[in-house]
């Protein structure tokens, strides 16, 4: 019974423990609660710390400093990650903050622009201003230049030669334009020639030849764009040469698919695309003109004296149809007939001739040439042997398709390209057994590196560490506090008890006291259990009873 009441576990404190404790066990107890506190808010303050993004990256040590004197005016928070690369700022003040900072002209690049003209003093030479002119203009083109997207940093170098008044003297500019790209970016040949006409467009006399892009290994990449032109084609045309491909297997794809099945035959099409635009005028004339056609003017002259002669003689000729015209025209001499002055009843010398002027037969035709039409067309097509189901359902030996589905294949993807043997088109249908290559097996990206799981750990790992902290506080700061607030209760509840039994104690002592066995026993028994639990106090008991009965 008295190790079930050892065992027993301590009993709670009230406000009434406080009082059995001292000054200094209630200042303890009291700083040990205010720290556990404060530990407390502190350690869920920072598992609920907002998360910062980047304000800006890859600042200039001049640009950096200016940052973050304007963000401490601006009382924004911020920070540097690892390695002070970028600038850290709360995620829901990273636009506000861009936004006042562009304001005030921040981040200024590391690069100066036409702002250095705006401080030029009185009285500076020539050359000074057209070294600041060109930095100026320098810095601008450079700005202009990040903007891209895959651009991180530009620098800009002119080479503007001295003007002369002898043209045999003279120097064209040039410039060279040094990028850095973003990490995984490249640049195309669209944007390397947009480079290219920005800086040549800004600088007068200055050529697009004569601009070099290097990019930060080296590399010349202003003519790349020259490696992928074939037969001088900028890169708009190789892309709708593309296109015109891509369209064309399409097509054979839209038709073959609902025969043939999804993956059991290849196509490629490659398109001759003619981009020369062509003005054509024609003019041609017929060699001999109609009988019906347009006179256009006509001329007779008529010389002699007396009366014409006869222009026929009586009988059948005059009833058969004239002679044809022809320029010049005369009057054929008509059989029987006598020439002028021979003539019967002709009484005078007499000449007549006729022309006639008809209208030229000519034909004039202009003909303009379209760019982008297609000349020639090359389509092959390849197509799968088939693999009828076996009794068990499964595929079975490959079969190749018949020269009749051959033809049909053939048939179709001519109809479907437009064939056209007038400009040389070719049609290539072929039966191979694809070989099934295994699809590569693409790695699983570790559960370490992938940005949810990261950011979910993260998260749990404050939770953990706060839980942690606050299993911290309870342990080791607040629960022995509270023991100790319910051993001051008992010690309390004890010495209660401990009064109570040393009156009976004492009528033990003092059997005049007594007036019944049955209370007598009791007493003894209580006493004893007294003196089992509380040996201490019992001692303590007895000894100012002997310092009583010494007194």
């Amino acid at each position: 019974m008295a190790n079930q009441a050892s065992a027993s576990p301590p009993l709670p404190f009230s406000l009434g423990a406080l009082s059995q404790l001292n000054a200094r066990q209630k200042l303890m107890a009291m700083a040990m609660v205010a720290f556990a506190i404060a530990l407390l808010v502190g350690a869920w303050l920072w598992s609920k710390e907002p998360p910062y993004g980047v304000l800006f990256s890859n600042l200039s040590d001049q640009d950096g400093g200016q940052i973050v004197a304007a963000l401490q005016q601006q009382n924004v928070p911020y920070k540097f990650s690892e390695g002070g690369g970028a600038i850290l700022v709360p995620v829901s003040k990273v636009h506000d903050a861009r936004l006042k900072l562009a304001s005030q002209g921040l981040p200024k690049g590391g690069l100066v622009g036409f702002e250095l003209m705006e401080n030029q003093k009185l009285g500076t030479s020539q050359f000074a201003e057209q070294v600041n002119y060109q930095r100026g203009l320098e810095g601008e083109l450079a700005r202009s230049i990040q903007t891209l997207g895959a651009v991180r940093a530009a620098r800009v170098h002119l080479a503007i030669p001295k003007q002369t008044a002898f043209l045999r003297d003279e120097l064209k500019p040039s410039a060279s334009v040094l990028v850095s790209l973003q990490p995984g970016r490249t640049l195309d040949p669209a944007q390397v020639a947009g480079i290219v006409h920005l800086v040549s467009s800004s600088v007068p006399q200055l050529a697009p030849g004569n601009v070099s892009v290097i990019d930060q290994d080296g590399k010349l990449v202003s003519q790349q764009q020259d490696g992928l032109r074939s037969d001088n084609l900028n890169p708009s045309q190789l892309g709708y040469i593309k296109e015109v491909e891509a369209q064309y297997v399409k097509r054979v794809e839209t038709i073959l698919e609902p025969l043939l099945g999804k993956g059991n035959f290849r196509t490629q099409v490659t398109a001759e695309v003619d981009f020369n635009q062509v003005d054509q005028v024609e003019e041609s004339y017929l060699p001999n003109p109609a009988p019906d056609t347009a006179i256009r003017s006509q001329q007779t002259a008529e010389t002699g004296a007396g009366s014409p002669p006869a222009l026929g003689v009586p009988g059948a000729l005059t009833n058969q149809a004239p002679v044809p015209a022809t320029a010049p025209l005369t009057n054929p001499q008509v059989g029987g007939v006598a020439g002028a002055g021979g003539g019967v009843g002709q009484t005078g010398n007499f000449t007549r001739n006729a022309t006639i002027n008809y209208e030229l037969d000519k034909t004039v035709r202009h003909t303009r040439g379209t760019p982008g039409g297609v000349k020639r067309l090359s389509v092959a097509v390849a197509v799968n042997h088939k693999r009828p189901p076996g009794n068990d359902g499964k595929p079975g030996k490959a079969v190749p398709p018949t020269a009749e589905e051959l033809r049909r294949v053939n048939d179709l993807v001519r109809e479907s390209v437009g064939f056209s043997a007038k400009r040389g088109d070719t049609i290539n249908v072929a039966a191979a057994s694809f070989v099934q290559s295994e699809a590569e097996a693409i790695p699983a990206t570790p559960l370490w590196k992938d940005a949810s799981v990261i950011a979910f750990a993260k998260e749990a790992a404050q939770y953990l560490i706060f839980a942690l902290i606050a299993w911290l506080v309870w342990s080791k700061l607040l629960k022995p506090v509270f023991e100790m607030f319910a051993a001051a209760a008992q010690r309390a509840e004890a010495a209660r008890k401990a009064a109570a039994e040393a009156a009976g104690v004492s009528e033990i002592a003092h059997p005049g006291g007594i007036h019944n066995g049955r209370n007598f026993d009791d007493r003894l028994k209580g006493a004893r259990d007294t003196a089992h639990q509380e040996p201490k106090l019992v001692a303590e008991l007895i000894k100012e009873w002997m310092g009583g009965s010494g007194t």
